[in-house]
């Protein structure tokens, strides 16, 4: 009994020589009250709701808005808010075409430093980002959040004005141009707008002549995935776009579309100068050699 007494007063002993003098915290060995001590010193400010330690007060208020959804940086062009002064910053240079940023391997210039760092695992080949369901790998994060939804078929963001279903909010707002008809990205060298950023992306190559999508079969390169995708048709011989009414197959779904006027009788291109109509836009390029005094052009009404 006596040796149990002793015991506990030589524990008690042992936690009062281990307990942090600031907070009165108590521990077993004295490394953990050194790296106790050491994070409470170096982030001294304590969030109350989550536990998060911050170096600063600034920051740890700043924090506090990820809890009390606050937003208190406006922008003053479009009236968007948000709650870090840095991201209305890295926001105004959507209106101002702006970008700072360049990648020195390519040299792609970007508004925001965590967008160029996004980019450069372009180059890098790095994803570091896996799905547990299927194990396909992404670059980004919320590329990964988004794919999870083609397994679980969720999608929680609706339209308010036509009722289609999203399954992330990016898609949702993204789709919100069709209703209001917004174009914020504007190209910096003609000044053209477009609804979605990476359709500006891919109108850039025309001036900058940029064709990063090669051919692995015969090396001819294209401007966007999507035409090298269908210039693979060429050489796998596939048609997947089938005509519903006659059941001619076709590789691309611009030939198809075209090809159906051929049932409909639908003429959608429309001469400006004689009001004559063509099923096709080549037709009416040819035609146009009418009235500009070339002899070659097609016949066909």
């Amino acid at each position: 009994m006596e040796k149990e007494q002793l015991l506990c007063e030589e524990t008690d002993a042992v936690n009062k020589r281990l307990s942090c003098p600031e907070c009165g915290k108590q521990f077993l060995h004295k490394r953990s009250l050194q790296k106790h001590v050491r994070v409470t010193s170096q982030k001294p400010f304590a969030c109350e709701l989550c536990g998060q330690r911050f170096s600063q007060k600034t920051h740890l208020n700043t924090h506090i808005r990820v809890h009390t959804g606050q937003k208190p940086f406006v922008c003053e062009i479009c009236g968007h808010r948000f709650s870090h002064k840095t991201t209305l910053d890295g926001h105004i240079t959507v209106h101002t075409g702006q970008k700072p940023f360049a990648c020195e391997l390519c040299g792609q210039r970007f508004s925001r430093k965590i967008l160029l760092n996004s980019h450069m695992k372009v180059h890098t080949g790095e994803k570091p980002y896996t799905c547990e369901i299927c194990g396909q790998k992404f670059r980004h994060k919320i590329t990964l959040d988004g794919h999870i939804t083609v397994h679980t078929g969720q999608k929680p963001f609706t339209c308010e004005l036509c009722g289609r279903k999203f399954s992330q909010k990016t898609n949702l707002n993204s789709h919100m141009r069709v209703h209001t008809g917004e174009k914020p990205f504007a190209c910096d060298l003609c000044g053209q707008r477009f609804s979605h950023k990476t359709t500006l992306n891919i109108h850039r190559r025309v001036h900058t002549g940029e064709r990063p999508f090669s051919c692995a079969l015969c090396g001819q390169k294209f401007s966007q995935n999507t035409h090298l995708n269908h210039h693979m048709n060429v050489h796998t011989g596939q048609k997947p776009f089938a005509c519903e009414v006659c059941g001619k197959r076709f590789g691309r779904k611009t030939h198809l579309n075209s090809h159906v006027s051929v049932h409909t009788g639908q003429k959608p291109f429309v001469c400006e100068l004689c009001e004559k109509r063509f099923r096709r836009k080549s037709n009416l390029d040819s035609h146009m050699k009418v009235h500009t005094g070339r002899n070659t052009f097609s016949n066909e009404a």
